[in-house]
């Protein structure tokens, strides 16, 4: 039989909102600590902490993940089996038992028109006292059918004396929250009820009027009354929605502000013409893609301008970025001023240097390569260097921050990786110059409108062309039982002539860790599979000049396998090398085994990347899916910002961007655009935020980037 519903009187996220008006954010109870509303308590604020709960602006932007549809109501004999129902019911009678020591069963018989069923609840007595014969509730709960006997177990329960009552738990839609250890969902619905009754009504409404009719979107406080509480999906999710575009609208408004600022100064050097890039471009063995000539032409161009340049240059795996980077800085030299260029890590560091230094030292530029793992008598005639003018270009990695480099005319910063540094870090080497140019590089293709937010203070390029021979690399997953099969495969690869890299499982924030597993691996290998084969060892934690030694025995063609952590992720060009093996590469990230991936494919020789990995979750199977069905950076940074969000991939934390309650940056993409649309038009009528319909988006634009070097005027 079809089961028998009826629906619950909603009850209107309007009707409910406060009629107070909306106080200004200065000193607002909204920026009071969770803990002194009524019903948390010190216990209580910890657990919300957890969960990225601080004020009560924060609890009441703290978005459910889902709403359950707890609305219908069926009739106790028409309960499906296996289902989550509602049910309301009377409570005819309530007993509790002890089956065994340690279990106490709570059973209350209930009965509605159709007929008879149980509630059972399991080591919860105090409810016995809450459960009163003749009280009529609303139950919502998992139905089971044992023997003719219909059962909810565990139900929600809430008590209603003539069916009109407004209920929060059930009988509507119910706002399921993250979970965390020591909050109840009925206790974090009680104490997000409690904080939007006292304060919903305190929320600044900071959209302009115009904007507000334009979208049809109603008041703040309805909006966050009906993204916990709503009559329907659709408010649910248009109060989502305007929240969402609210704080993206602040966002954006405080990276175009910061871009406006960075657009105001202008820089004392002005790079005179010369032959150097000519020269270089000239003495390169391959022809320039299209798109590299572009990049090129394009960033020359700013170079020459008043303003400082703050460029990003995005392009796949062995897209070029490299030799547009030198372009740029030769344009830099040959205007007599010094150009850096910084890398996360020393091996991508003394890649760039030994890369560049023969075609710098045939144009007669002077290079150096500055790193922490140097000597300090070594370091130190480098400085001097640096300081005196002597070198022309400073390749190096954070050591190019220490307080003791100073440049003598410092012209153009290149960052390479961007997103492995904060934007912090990058200030401070812009402050050893005035005013310097700035260009900074990723492998992280992003989509357009997101680079934008992200790297809001800077203009993107894209290289989207490869150059061309460079194939694709053939990408296979195979089980950890078909080890003793791939390198079967590798040994075959080795017999023809080629090297093979075997990078070791991923050990989170450890490079000791690392370090010890990757020489375990090399003894593994060495003594099963690579017993005759020269096997070496590469890793974070070998100093600089050993690291030299090995990249320059790999590059001669001595090493047969090179057994190596994650540093070879980047800074690392053999042509030779035609096939790679990832260890548990389930353990990755998509953007990490694409750019390990990318270290092969790089010679003329059919190259392949062999995936082993038992995954034991759906994301960890997809992951090694979309790396056998694609080789698109573009996709697989797609694929990596829904698994794994924006934060993971891009380093957002570490851009000094504020961090979003509602919003999401993966999901929100189509609001995203919208809000910067909104920015520019509002920037553009009004650059101070100055107007008296525009002063609360100010207010909430400085608050959101205090600390962020932004100021506004008005």
């Amino acid at each position: 039989m079809a089961p028998t519903e009826k629906r619950m009187p909603g009850l209107s996220a309007r009707s409910q909102t406060p009629s107070a008006p909306p106080r200004p954010a200065a000193g607002s109870p909204l920026l009071a600590p969770v803990q002194y509303l009524k019903g948390v308590g010190p216990a209580r604020a910890a657990a919300l902490a957890r969960l990225g709960v601080a004020t009560v602006e924060d609890l009441l932007l703290h978005v459910p993940r889902r709403l359950d549809d707890r609305t219908r109501l069926v009739p106790l004999r028409d309960l499906p089996h296996g289902a989550e129902s509602t049910v309301e019911a009377t409570v005819a009678a309530v007993s509790e038992f002890r089956p065994r020591r340690g279990l106490t069963v709570t059973k209350a018989a209930l009965t509605d028109d159709s007929g008879i069923g149980y509630a059972i609840w399991y080591n919860q007595s105090y409810l016995k006292q809450q459960l009163r014969r003749g009280m009529r509730a609303l139950f919502f709960g998992r139905v089971e059918r044992r023997a003719g006997e219909i059962r909810l177990t565990a139900p929600e329960f809430e008590e209603i004396e003539n069916g009109e009552e407004e209920t929060w738990h059930t009988g509507r839609l119910v706002p399921i929250y993250p979970a965390t250890e020591g909050l109840s969902q009925r206790v974090l619905r009680n104490v997000v009820r409690g904080a939007l009754t006292a304060h919903a009504g305190e929320v600044q409404e900071i959209l302009p009027e115009e904007l507000r009719r334009r979208q049809r979107w109603g008041g703040v406080a309805e909006a966050v009354w009906a993204l916990h509480f709503p009559d329907t999906m659709e408010a649910h999710r248009r109060a989502r929605a305007r929240l969402a575009f609210e704080e993206l609208l602040v966002l954006e408004l405080g990276v175009l502000l910061r871009r406006q600022q960075g657009q105001a100064a202008a820089k004392p050097q002005r790079y005179r013409s010369g032959g150097l890039v000519d020269r270089f471009l000239s003495s390169l063995p391959f022809p320039l893609t299209g798109a590299q000539r572009r990049a090129i032409d394009e960033i020359v161009r700013e170079l020459r301008l008043r303003q400082p340049m703050n460029r990003l240059l995005q392009g796949d795996v062995g897209s070029g970025k490299t030799i547009v980077a030198i372009a740029a800085l030769l344009t830099c030299i040959q205007g007599g001023f010094q150009g850096a260029l910084m890398a996360p890590t020393e091996i991508l560091a003394e890649q760039h240097y030994l890369t560049v230094r023969p075609w710098l030292e045939a144009l007669g530029v002077q290079a150096v390569l500055l790193t922490g793992s140097r000597s300090g008598r070594e370091r130190a005639q480098r400085r001097e260097a640096v300081a005196a003018g002597a070198a022309d270009l400073i390749v190096g990695t954070h050591a190019l921050l220490e307080e003791e480099v100073a440049f003598a005319r410092l012209g153009l910063i290149v960052v390479d990786e961007q997103h492995k540094f904060g934007v912090l870090q990058r200030a401070r080497l812009r402050r050893k110059g005035f005013a310097p140019d700035v260009l900074v590089m990723t492998a992280t293709p992003i989509p357009r409108t997101l680079a934008l937010t992200v790297y809001g203070d800077l203009d993107a390029t894209t290289l989207d062309e490869l150059p061309p021979g460079r194939g694709a690399v053939a990408t296979h997953w195979r089980q950890a039982s078909a080890r003793p099969k791939v390198y079967a495969f590798v040994r075959e690869q080795i017999r023809m002539g080629r090297q093979a890299y075997v990078v070791c499982p991923l050990i989170e924030d450890s490079e000791k860790l690392a370090a010890r597993a990757a020489a375990a691996l090399a003894e593994e290998l060495r003594a099963t599979f690579f017993a005759d084969l020269t096997v070496s060892l590469l890793h974070g934690r070998m100093g600089g000049p050993e690291k030299e030694r090995t990249m320059a025995v790999l590059r001669a063609g001595e090493i047969h396998v090179l057994v190596a952590t994650s540093v070879i992720e980047v800074g690392i060009d053999v042509p030779n090398a035609s096939v790679m093996v990832i260890e548990d590469a389930d353990r990755f990230g998509l953007a990490q085994l694409h750019q390990l991936r990318g270290r092969v494919g790089r010679g003329a020789h059919r190259s392949y990347c062999v995936l082993i990995a038992s995954p034991s979750t759906d994301e960890g199977r997809r992951r090694m899916e979309v790396m056998t069905e694609t080789t698109d950076g573009f996709r697989i940074a797609q694929e990596d910002l829904r698994l794994r969000g924006p934060g993971e991939i891009l380093g957002t934390r570490q851009h000094g961007l504020p961090d979003l309650r509602v919003a999401d940056l993966t999901t929100d993409l189509g609001l995203l655009e919208e809000a910067r649309a909104a920015a520019v038009e509002l920037l553009g009528g009004d650059p101070a935020l100055a107007a008296q319909d525009h002063r609360g988006l100010g207010g909430a634009v400085r608050r959101r980037f205090a600390g962020a070097s932004l100021t506004l005027v008005g």
